[in-house]
C-alpha cells in the first residue's frame, strides 16, 4: 500500500471588536488561496467598513481502509473567539456526523470512528459551528467543509461473466476474432494505476491469444480441425496496477467450440454391395440401403445418392433418407427373371454443399458398385394383349365363334393354362369360352338394339396352381343387321277441311328405325296396295325420309264420311328390305276461311218431332235394358226363394247346411226380450219378426206369467215348450239366448261329424220326439220311408 502525507493548515484571524455579522465563507477544492471577505458593519449604514474573516480551513483528506486501533484523526477546528476558557462549544453536523465522525466540543478535534471505503462513499460533506456554551448563541456562522476519501488499491478486477462461451469455424486463419472479454476495477481510475487493467492468457496456448489492453481473443494456430478436437477451454487473467508486481488480479474461463465446415468428402465403407429382390416386386419397392460416412456434421454432412452408370439405369432408382443420410435403392420398373437375372449399378454419394476454398482437398464425392440379383417367383399367366376387342353380327347363330384370347405362364416351367369367363360380368351367360384354346363363342342369340357392347372379363388360371390367375377385359361389339322395319315416329291423327282443294298438304310424316345402317337411313313411303285405288288421298315421298299426305279431290263431306283411315307402307333401303304399315287417321272437319278447324262432329238429322233418329234409338235401347234388368232380378229372387234346403238326397251326410238368410244380430230386439230373464213376472207382447215374412199369419199368443216360478231354470223350460209349439217362432237360423246353459242336451251333439262310420250304427228316431222344430231333421235321418215321404 502506498501512502501520501498531507498537512492540514488552520487559519484564524482575531477580531478586535466582537460583532454578530455573518462572515462569508467558501469551500474550496485543493489548497485554498488567501481571500478576503467584505461585510457591512453594524455601526453605520452609509459607511462601508472592511473586516477580517474570523476563521477558515481547507478540505480534509482521509485514507480509506484504516487498520489502526485508535480513532483516525481527521483535523482540528478553532475559532479566534475561543480564549481557552471553555466558554465555546464546537458542533459538527452533516454526512456521518456523530456516527462516522465525532468532534471534541472543547478542542474542535475531528476523528473518524470506523474504517471508510471509498468505493462505498468517496466524499463526505459536513458543517461546523461554534456556539457560546453559556448563551447558546453561535459566535461564528455555520461553515461547510469536505472530507474526501483517498483511494488505495483494495479491489481486484472482476470480469462481467464468470464463464464465456464462444465459437469459431474450424480451419480458420491465424488472428481470426473469437470473442472479447471485459473486466472492471472498482478502484479510482483517476488516481494512480489502481484501476488500470491488463489482460493475459493463462491457459489455451498455443491455440489462442488475447490482446492485453482490449481483451480480444483470437486464433493463434493454423488449420485447427474440428474432427481432431472440437472443444477448448481458455483461462484469461485481468490484473490491475498496469500488470506490475503487487497488483490485484481476477480470472475467467472461456469455452471455445470449433464449428464445422465442409472439409471432408463422403466415403463408402465398402466398395461393393449386393442385394436380392423377387421379380414380382412392384415399382417403388425398396431393395436395400447403402450409406457413405462423412466426418462433418449438420448441413455439411448431407449426402445425395445417384446412379451414374450400369445395366439397370432404367430399372432401379436411389433416393436419400434425409434422417439417416442413407441411400435407398428401389425398383423403378417391373422386373422379369426370365429376361435378366443380375443387374450391376454404380452408385455415387456427393455433398450438395461444397465450400470452394476446400476443393484443393479433392472431389467431395465417392462411388460404390451395387449388384442386384433377381429371384424367380411363380407368376400368374400373362395375356398376349392388355385388352381384346371382338365383333360379331347380331344375326349370328348360337355357338358361333367370335375370336380367341391367348395367355401363357411366363415362368420357365410353362405350366398349362385354362380359360374361363367371369360370370359376374356375363350374368345372362350370353358368351362362353373354350377352356383349352381360349375360343370365344355365343351361347344365346344377340340383339344389337338391346345391347350394342358386351364387356366381359376372361380369366386365365394355371392348372397346376389355381391360385395363380390373371384377368383381361374383352369388349364385344354387336354389328347391326337390318332386322327391324321402320315405323312412324309418332301416332299421326290429322284433319282435312270440308272445303279443301285437291293436292293440298294436310300432314307431314316421319319415320324411325331401330337399325343403324352404315350408309344411314333411307325410307320410302307409299299407300298400301289395297288403299291405293280409289283413295281420297295420295302420299308424296319427299326423298328425305319424310312424306306428305295430299288431298286427291275438292271438298269432303263429314256427314257422308267423318273419318278416313289411311294405311301407309314404310320401307327401308337396306338388305334385306324391311317394311311396315302404319295407319294415319284423317278426320273431316268444318273450318273457317283461314283453314282453322272449328268442329269435327257430324250433326244429327233433325225430324219434325224435334228428335233425331239416333236419339230415339238411344232412348229405346235404354228402356229395353232397364226392363231386362228388372225381369232378371225378379227371376233370381224367385228362384232363390224356392230353392230346397237339400238339393240332392244322396248328398246329406257330413255336409254343412247353409242358410242364406242372416239373423237379426245384436240390434234384433224382436226375437226375445232379455228383460224377461231379469223379471219373470214381466208380460211380453209377441211381435212379428221384421227380417222374414211368415208363411201364415197367426194371432200372437200371450202366456200369463208364472208368479210362483222364480227359478230361472223353470222359466227357461217353460219358454222352450212355448216356442216348440208356437208356429210364429223365429226361423231356424235365429238364436234365442236366455243366458242360462242348463245341464246339457239329452241328444248330445247333433253334428254328423262325430257320428260313427255308418248311418246304420245310430238311431235318429228320437228326433221325432223333439217337436215340429226338428221335423225336417227327423224326416232326413229317420229312415228311408220318411225320406220318400218328404
Amino acid at each position: 500500500m502506498r501512502t501520501y502525507p498531507y498537512f492540514l493548515l488552520l487559519f484564524w484571524v482575531g477580531q478586535p471588536y466582537p460583532t454578530f455579522s455573518t462572515p462569508l465563507s467558501k469551500r474550496t477544492s485543493g489548497f485554498p488561496a488567501k481571500k478576503r471577505a467584505l461585510e457591512l458593519s453594524g455601526n453605520s449604514k452609509n459607511e462601508l467598513n472592511r473586516s477580517k474573516r474570523s476563521w477558515m480551513w481547507n478540505q480534509f483528506f482521509l485514507l480509506e481502509e484504516y487498520t489502526g486501533s485508535d480513532y483516525q484523526y481527521v483535523g482540528k477546528l478553532h475559532s479566534d473567539q475561543d480564549r481557552g476558557d471553555g466558554s465555546l462549544k464546537y458542533i459538527l453536523s452533516g454526512d456521518g456526523a456523530g456516527d462516522l465522525f465525532i468532534i471534541n466540543e472543547n478542542t474542535g478535534d475531528i476523528q473518524a470512528t470506523k474504517r471508510l471505503d471509498r468505493e462505498e462513499k468517496p466524499v463526505y460533506i459536513l458543517r461546523a459551528q461554534a456556539i457560546n456554551r453559556r448563551t447558546g448563541r453561535p459566535v461564528e456562522p455555520e461553515s461547510e467543509f469536505i472530507i474526501k476519501i483517498h483511494d488505495i488499491n483494495d479491489n481486484e478486477p472482476i470480469f462481467t461473466k464468470e464463464v464465456y462461451t464462444a465459437t469459431v469455424p474450424e480451419m480458420s486463419d491465424v488472428g481470426t476474432f473469437v470473442v472479447q472479454v471485459t473486466a472492471t476495477d472498482a478502484d479510482d481510475p483517476t488516481y494512480g494505476n489502481s484501476a488500470k487493467v491488463v489482460y493475459s492468457i493463462l491457459q489455451g496456448q498455443p491455440y489462442f491469444s488475447v490482446e492485453s489492453e482490449t481483451g480480444i481473443i483470437k486464433t493463434a494456430l493454423l488449420n485447427m480441425d474440428r474432427e481432431n478436437r472440437e472443444q477448448y477451454q481458455v483461462v484469461i487473467q485481468a490484473k490491475d496496477m498496469g500488470g506490475q508486481m503487487g497488483g490485484l488480479s481476477g480470472t475467467t474461463t472461456v469455452n471455445i467450440t470449433l464449428t464445422d465446415v465442409n472439409d471432408n468428402p463422403p466415403r463408402f465403407p465398402q466398395s461393393t454391395y449386393q442385394f436380392k429382390t423377387p421379380e414380382s416386386s412392384p415399382p417403388g419397392t425398396p431393395i436395400g440401403r447403402i450409406k457413405a460416412s462423412d466426418a462433418d456434421v449438420g448441413e455439411n454432412a448431407a449426402i445425395e445418392y445417384s446412379i451414374t452408370e450400369g445395366e439397370g439405369l432404367d430399372m432401379f432408382d436411389v433416393i436419400t433418407d434425409q434422417e439417416t443420410q442413407e441411400g435407398i435403392i428401389t425398383v423403378k420398373k417391373l422386373l422379369d427373371f426370365e429376361k435378366k437375372k443380375v443387374y450391376t449399378l454404380k452408385v455415387e454419394a456427393s455433398n450438395p454443399h461444397v465450400e470452394p476454398r476446400f476443393l484443393y482437398l479433392g472431389p467431395f464425392k465417392d462411388s460404390a458398385t451395387v449388384r442386384i440379383m433377381v429371384e424367380d417367383v411363380d407368376e400368374p399367366p400373362i395375356f398376349s394383349k392388355l385388352a381384346y376387342i371382338l365383333q360379331i353380327r347380331e344375326d349370328a347363330q348360337i355357338n358361333t365363334t367370335i375370336g380367341s384370347v391367348s395367355a401363357q405362364d411366363p415362368d420357365a416351367a410353362r405350366n398349362p393354362v385354362k380359360y374361363s369367363v367371369d360370370r359376374h360380368t356375363d350374368m345372362d351367360r350370353i358368351f362362353n369360352i373354350d377352356s383349352g384354346n381360349g375360343s370365344i363363342f355365343t351361347s344365346k342369340l344377340l340383339d344389337r338394339e338391346t345391347l350394342l357392347w358386351h364387356n366381359i372379363t376372361v380369366i386365365a388360371t394355371e392348372i397346376n396352381n389355381p391360385k395363380q390367375s390373371s384377368r383381361v377385359p374383352l369388349y364385344i361389339k354387336v354389328l347391326d343387321v337390318n332386322d327391324n322395319a321402320p315405323e312412324f315416329a309418332e301416332f299421326y291423327e290429322t284433319f282435312v277441311c270440308e272445303k279443301a282443294k285437291a293436292d293440298q298438304l294436310i300432314q307431314t310424316l316421319r319415320a324411325v328405325d331401330k337399325d343403324d345402317p352404315y350408309s344411314g337411313h333411307q325410307f320410302s313411303f307409299s299407300l298400301a296396295p289395297e288403299a291405293a285405288s280409289g283413295s281420297n288421298f295420295t302420299i308424296q315421298d319427299n326423298k328425305d325420309n319424310t312424306a306428305g299426305i295430299l288431298t286427291r279431290k275438292n271438298g269432303y263431306n263429314r256427314h257422308e264420311m267423318s273419318t278416313y283411315l289411311l294405311p301407309v307402307v314404310i320401307s327401308d333401303n337396306d338388305y334385306p328390305v324391311q317394311s311396315s304399315t302404319g295407319t294415319v287417321t284423317v278426320r273431316v272437319c268444318a273450318c273457317d276461311h283461314h283453314g282453322n278447324m272449328q268442329s269435327c262432329h257430324a250433326e244429327a238429322l233433325v225430324h219434325p218431332t224435334g228428335l233425331s233418329t239416333g236419339a230415339l234409338i238411344a232412348i229405346l235401347l235404354c228402356i229395353v235394358t232397364l226392363l231386362v234388368t228388372v225381369v232378371l232380378f225378379a227371376a233370381l229372387r224367385r228362384q232363390r226363394k224356392k230353392e230346397p234346403l237339400i238339393i240332392s238326397k244322396e248328398d246329406i251326410r257330413d255336409n254343412i247346411v247353409s242358410y242364406n238368410d242372416e239373423g237379426g244380430g245384436e240390434e234384433d230386439t224382436q226375437a226375445f226380450d232379455i228383460g224377461t230373464l231379469r223379471n219373470p213376472e214381466a208380460i211380453e207382447d209377441s211381435k212379428l219378426r221384421r227380417d222374414i215374412v211368415p208363411e201364415a199369419l197367426f194371432l200372437p199368443r200371450r202366456t200369463p206369467a208364472t208368479r210362483d216360478n222364480t227359478d230361472v231354470r223353470d222359466f227357461i223350460n217353460q219358454r222352450l215348450k212355448e216356442n216348440d209349439t208356437d208356429p210364429t217362432a223365429p226361423p231356424y237360423d235365429s238364436l234365442a239366448t236366455y243366458a242360462y246353459e242348463g245341464t246339457g242336451s239329452v241328444a248330445n251333439s247333433l253334428s254328423s261329424l262325430e257320428s260313427v262310420t255308418t248311418d246304420g250304427d245310430q238311431d235318429y228316431d228320437y228326433l221325432s220326439d223333439w217337436g215340429p222344430r226338428f221335423k225336417k231333421l227327423a224326416d232326413m235321418y229317420g229312415g228311408v220311408d220318411s225320406d220318400k215321404d218328404s
